[in-house]
């Protein structure tokens, strides 16, 4: 069975008046703009942020926060103090895919990089959401904490600035918020279910098979280490079809296969990327066992020479938000845009850096039980909508293009009152 499928376009009805605090919403957004269209034409890759997190920092420290750059990397942590009260952080993430952009906008990319999963969408509503606040720093108190994280497609990043002391050096969270484009309709949001993981457990393998180069004339003595790969690949297909229960949710992908050098040369080895996602832990580790028993097997069958080297590159936990703070920051948006603009999420394959900031990442930072909240913000036009048929090109496509006129309102006003209804309670009034 497919995972559901994201809801389309509801009815639309008229909010209640907003917050007072988000008043000024509609003057953040053409500087957020701004932002947006430069970051997505000069995207970087993960661990390269470095003009991204000084356009971002930069920003933000124009808006008044104190501003501290290179976080674990390039990471931009952003702090705006409004007296005593609850202390917030917002996170929003700095890096690219290595995808050559076939949107053909006027402002597309051609450094062979690409904004392909709306982190350039995520920092313009946080410099966006922060101006709003600045601007009515009269109707909350608190501390808000805005963070720019680097290295979230390589999974990396969120433990980067936590080892780096996050925490210790700006203070415990009493919330982390974070948003994500989605391919929903512009100015919808969608929150998942209380007691279900939002997105899934990962990890990521680097594999080397061993083989015994030489001449392509003379096979019979060499081991080829292609022949293993090919062997390889088509036996990890039955750790999804055969070896997980079927209401497993549970993928895996052999995402990169590089061997040889010549078309007249059995290479001495072959290296593979392997991705495993999983809803729960104890299905990811059942599959980890799985790929491990079977690339040995394999390797043995084959003959070859040495063991390969089965290497973990990166791991996160299933995300799961804090059911109470889930229920205000949905209340919020409701408040905010309407019960039908806000609606439900299925729990995702997609994976995460974003857990360790909470419970998962305790070992990391030292404290029990940081509330998350975690929620999806629509990026399709009405246009592009109705021309798609409710099939959007997804995130990580080479021609995913959110329409930032009518995604970054609706991004910017959420995570505003999502900020809002964590400080000093200053929540938007139902």
């Amino acid at each position: 069975m497919n995972p559901p499928e994201p809801l389309g376009p509801a009815t639309t009805s008229r909010p209640e008046p907003p917050h007072p605090a988000l008043a000024s919403a509609g003057e953040a957004l053409r500087p957020a703009l701004t932002l947006y269209l430069d970051v997505h034409r000069s995207p970087e890759l993960s661990g390269e942020e470095r003009r991204t997190a000084a356009q971002f920092a930069d920003r933000l420290s124009a808006l008044g926060l104190d501003v501290t750059r290179g976080i674990g990397g390039h990471g931009v942590v952003g702090v705006l103090r409004n007296g005593e009260g609850p202390r917030v952080y917002l996170r929003a993430e700095l890096d690219a895919l290595p995808l050559e952009e076939r949107t053909g906008l006027p402002y597309a990319s051609g450094n062979g990089a690409m904004h392909a999963c709306g982190h350039d969408l995520h920092l313009a509503a946080a410099v966006g959401a922060a101006e709003v606040l600045a601007r009515a720093a009269a109707h909350w108190r608190g501390t808000l904490v805005i963070l720019g994280q680097p290295a979230e497609e390589t999974l990396t990043g969120a433990r980067a600035m936590l080892e780096d002391g996050l925490y210790a050096r700006f203070g415990r969270p009493d919330v982390v918020l974070a948003q994500h484009a989605a391919p929903l309709p512009s100015g919808m949001i969608a929150h998942g279910a209380p007691h279900a993981p939002m997105t899934a457990a990962s990890i990521a393998l680097d594999v080397v098979l061993h083989g015994l180069g030489g001449h392509a004339g003379t096979p019979h003595l060499a081991v080829d280490p292609v022949v293993t790969a090919a062997a390889v690949i088509t036996r990890l297909q039955t750790i999804v079809s055969r070896e997980s229960a079927p209401a497993d949710q549970l993928t895996l992908t052999v995402g990169t296969l590089r061997a040889g050098t010549a078309v007249n040369v059995v290479p001495d080895t072959a290296e593979m990327g392997i991705g495993l996602r999983a809803l729960t832990d104890s299905s990811l580790d059942r599959a980890l066992a799985a790929v491990d028993r079977i690339v040995r097997a394999e390797c043995a069958a084959s003959a070859c020479p040495r063991d390969p080297e089965i290497t973990p590159v990166s791991r996160t936990p299933a995300l799961w938000g804090d059911p109470a703070a889930t229920r205000a920051v949905r209340d919020a948006h409701t408040a905010l845009y309407g019960s039908a603009r806000v609606t439900d999420w299925p729990p995702s394959l997609a994976s995460e850096d974003f857990p360790l900031y909470g419970r998962a990442g305790a070992a990391l930072h030292g404290e029990k039980d940081v509330p998350l909240v975690y929620w999806m913000v629509g990026t399709a036009s009405p246009r592009q909508w109705a021309a798609s048929a409710g099939r959007l090109p997804p995130n990580h496509s080479p021609l995913f293009a959110p329409d930032p006129r009518t995604a970054l309102p609706a991004a910017i006003g959420a995570l505003a009152a999502a900020a809002l209804s964590g400080l000093a309670g200053a929540g938007i009034p139902g």
